[in-house]
């Protein structure tokens, strides 16, 4: 044990030890002056300014961050909890004290592009600069326009709780040397202007793979398993690739545009958790255009093997016996605490052949969340619940976190596995405690 405690020492000081020689680097690479901005000749003033950036931050999903439950939207607070602490998102509502009022235009395209305060410190990794960066200044500068707007909200949000060294700000000078793109994402003259169009909105203001992607030790994306799939705050964001097993590689573009405009596709299954709010905050806001431009792009994204064994099987044996109000033959009778949940608690709306017996949100045929072996937004969705509304409908979920024990949330949720995807039993109630402690 000793032994480990000291291996562990040394290997943190060699991370501290590399990080700072880098920062030393990146002192004198990474820039820090403060760069004068000004609108292009086609940006719009007046009200279509603001409303164009009105529609740029719901696209970038600004007061899904920027808010809490039941809080002033666009005020801060939301608390992210990461391995090495906990850190409170910003109010960016025009208040002068506690917001970002006093800000200047230059200061405000800084800290969206580059990740740098009003007063020069270091912003950290959860704010998505790194791909904001690939924002033009016309789209920054609109959305400051539109934040202007706001009611100021004279609201001070909890100081940042983070252990060493992930509290010493100006390591962010290393880790941006090793992880900030170098240039804003460039248009390809080889492809479509649709396409160039949907790879602005996934890579920048739809920061798409903030979450759909893996990450290191330093919090870094892991560029070899871009859109992957990744589990982010309790909730997993599925691959993203063409990989046509474990993606979206047999996906059609007119099932993606669905998806990304409803929450939900036939055959798909729907969103929930942080998908479900992305969707309900901000996809199913844009425009049609934009969301089959998104498609096209992500149809594109090179395959990446994602979670082993969570291929999608759509008519698992005893999902395919069954009808929407009896379960299959070889089910009948049995006493299994996870068939009785799903029987009482389940059924009448999911049906058990999975079609969704009220709501085609309540469709589980074909969705990733009953094929995952991992289970993971499985148990949170059983656990809290889920909800989604979008300008065409919406549905919600209720939790089940206080109804039920642990052991028998992890039974229904194994019953869930194996019945609508075939899929071995993976769930203990262990699992199901540290998810309901993290959901807390």
């Amino acid at each position: 044990m000793k032994g480990s405690r000291l291996r562990r020492f040394g290997l943190i000081a060699l991370v501290v030890a590399g990080l700072l020689l880098v920062a030393a680097i990146a002192f004198f690479a990474w820039p820090a002056k403060l760069e004068a901005v000004a609108p292009s000749p086609a940006q719009p003033t007046g009200r279509a300014l603001v409303e164009k950036g009105r529609y740029l931050a719901t696209a970038a999903d600004c007061v899904a961050c920027h808010s809490t439950p039941n809080g002033e939207p666009y005020a801060g607070g939301l608390a992210f909890k990461l391995p090495f602490g906990t850190i409170y998102s910003s109010n960016i509502t025009p208040d002068r004290k506690n917001g970002i009022g006093a800000w200047s235009d230059a200061e405000f395209v800084r800290a969206v592009r580059h990740g740098v305060r009003s007063d020069g410190q270091q912003l950290y990794p959860a704010f998505p600069y790194t791909a904001y960066t690939h924002m033009s200044t016309d789209d920054v500068l609109a959305i400051r326009a539109y934040l202007n707007t706001l009611r100021p909200v004279n609201q001070a949000v909890a100081v940042n709780q983070l252990s060493f060294p992930f509290n010493q700000r100006y390591l962010m000078r290393a880790w941006k040397l090793l992880f900030m793109p170098r240039q804003p994402l460039q248009p390809d003259p080889n492809q479509s202007a649709e396409w160039n169009r949907g790879a602005y909105l996934v890579e920048g203001a739809g920061h798409c793979a903030e979450c759909h992607t893996p990450r290191n030790l330093l919090f870094g994306l892991k560029s070899g398993q871009k859109f992957a799939g990744a589990t982010t705050q309790g909730w997993k964001a599925y691959n993203l690739t063409s990989d046509p097993e474990t993606g979206i590689g047999d996906w059609s573009v007119d099932e993606i545009t669905r998806y990304l405009a409803t929450g939900h596709t036939p055959g798909r299954g729907a969103a929930a958790g942080s998908m479900g709010e992305a969707v309900s905050l901000s996809l199913s806001r844009l425009t049609p255009q934009d969301l089959r431009a998104m498609a096209v792009y992500l149809k594109t994204i090179p395959p990446k093997p994602g979670t082993p064994g969570s291929k999608v099987n759509p008519n698992p044996p005893l999902m395919a016996a069954s009808t929407p109000f009896a379960p299959a033959r070889a089910e009948v009778g049995s006493d299994a605490v996870g068939l009785r949940i799903f029987e009482g608690a389940c059924a009448s709306c999911h049906g058990w052949d999975g079609s969704g017996t009220h709501s085609p949100y309540g469709e589980l045929r074909g969705a990733q969340t009953v094929n995952d072996p991992e289970a993971t937004n499985l148990v949170q969705v059983i656990l809290h619940g889920s909800e989604i509304r979008t300008p065409q409908g919406g549905a919600s979920m209720p939790s089940f976190g206080r109804a039920y024990n642990d052991a028998e949330i992890a039974a229904v949720a194994n019953y869930v596995l194996r019945h609508f995807g075939g899929k071995a039993a993976t769930v203990t109630p262990e699992r199901v405690a540290k998810a309901r402690r993290e959901g807390e």
